[in-house]
């Protein structure tokens, strides 16, 4: 949906009291007294809460039912304003997200056809993701949640992303995903691995693998950015990776030497990601082939181009590019695939879930289903539209913490590093 309407948004002042707890883990219901806070015993469920998500470059609101039925997603992409600069400028996102907000969350209850009264609850993005376009979210939810005297509820993003899948699974009443599960999350901004069960109506989450540098998502960026490609990198290196040879190149094993002094010391070296010596492999490969010339020549004509996508930049690539591109791509599946496996097997879980914007790419899911299906190993996706960020999957988190009374308080406030578990 296009969004047109930009009205003046009314903001509460912000708060100085400093948030004093995070929302996930081993968690207590609050029983301080905050203007926001709410007795969970007395608010009436329909089961309908509104999300808000603006952790990055996308402004999404949603009304999900009971945490699965989504009556309404509407996504407000920055991509244009962003992809001049080949990645997320932090300030213009912020300005992004005070122009779309509003329109944004009208547009939401209206595809719903419900109104703010009907709502039970507002929930919002807490972390992690950009300070400004996290803030904006949560004051504008913050002051919605007041006026309304509805209850507020705080969501983990990366807990989002797992809840897609747990969202669609139940709306499109597909066998229950059981638990304990594994769940890989992969996109831009973060490349983890969680153990996650349900515990006394809330899913609790154990960090057994992430990356040590660069995510999955940012390295198809940045190696897209480097061939003269598009932004964001992942549509464009999917889209053009079938053209070329998967073996064309060589690329080895990713593997990680535990070092003592690195904070993620009490995690397995076989469970942690590092996609930036790969990066520096194909930067070396164009060195090395003289690639330069050909890339300038691609990076000018499709500036000539009004709105250009892969399928513009397929003539413009020779074969050793779409062979770099395809080998690139095949590398970094086969990390994934290689330790998420690997992981699974050493965890005994009951299923494995992948989810997040890199969770679209075509030759992942092909490779990873295959892999799943061999060792009879339940295996999840989110539908495209829910795998990048939206405010869905926020609503869907939201709803065991409703369910429990876990809501947030006044003091809530934007935790751009924030953890999960």
């Amino acid at each position: 949906m296009e969004i047109e309407d930009f009205s003046a948004i009314v903001l509460p002042v912000p708060l100085p009291q400093k948030l004093r707890s995070r929302y996930y883990g081993d968690m207590q219901p609050e029983t301080s007294q905050h203007p926001l806070e709410k007795d969970a015993s007395t608010i009436q469920k329909s089961g309908l809460i509104l999300g808000i998500e603006s952790s990055c470059d996308e402004t999404s609101a949603a009304v999900v039912e009971a945490g699965q039925r989504v009556l309404s997603n509407v996504v407000a992409s920055q991509i244009r304003t962003h992809a001049r600069y080949g990645g997320v400028v932090p300030e213009l996102a912020s300005r992004e997200h005070l122009q779309n907000i509003v329109p944004v969350v009208r547009a939401a209850l209206e595809q719903a056809s419900v109104t703010l009264d009907q709502l039970d609850a507002i929930a919002v993005t807490e972390g992690p993701g950009l300070a400004g376009a996290l803030m904006v979210g949560i004051m504008y939810a913050k002051g919605l949640a007041f006026a309304l005297n509805k209850p507020l509820i705080a969501v983990n993003h990366l807990e989002g992303h797992i809840h897609a899948v747990l969202l669609e699974a139940k709306e499109n009443q597909n066998t229950p995903i059981a638990a304990p599960l594994l769940a890989l999350v992969v996109s831009g901004g973060h490349t983890h691995l969680y153990l996650a069960e349900e515990r006394a109506g809330i899913w609790t989450y154990r960090n057994v693998g992430k990356t040590l540098d660069d995510a999955a998502g940012e390295a198809f960026d940045k190696v897209a950015k480097l061939l003269g490609l598009g932004y964001p990198g992942g549509p464009w290196i999917d889209w053009l990776s079938p053209h070329g040879d998967a073996r064309a190149i060589p690329f080895g094993p990713i593997n990680i030497k535990q070092k003592p002094y690195r904070e993620a010391a009490a995690q397995s070296p076989r469970f942690l990601f590092s996609f930036s010596g790969l990066k520096t492999a194909v930067l070396r490969y164009v060195e090395a082939h003289s690639m330069q010339a050909n890339i300038a020549v691609r990076q000018v004509a499709l500036a000539k181009i009004e709105n250009p996508g892969p399928q513009d930049a397929l003539a413009l690539c020779d074969k050793e590019t779409l062979n770099l591109i395809a080998s690139f791509q095949r590398a970094v599946i086969e990390d994934l695939l290689r330790k998420t496996l690997s992981a699974a097997e050493t965890f005994h879980v009951r299923s494995l879930v992948i989810s997040g914007g890199v969770a679209a790419n075509r030759e992942l899911r092909r490779r990873f289903t295959q892999e799943a299906n061999r060792r009879a190993l339940p295996l999840a996706f989110p539908s495209i539209a829910l795998s990048t960020d939206n405010a869905a999957m926020i609503a869907a988190a939201a709803w065991p913490r409703l369910l429990t009374g876990y809501f947030a308080t006044e003091t809530l406030s934007a935790e751009p590093s924030l953890a999960l578990g």
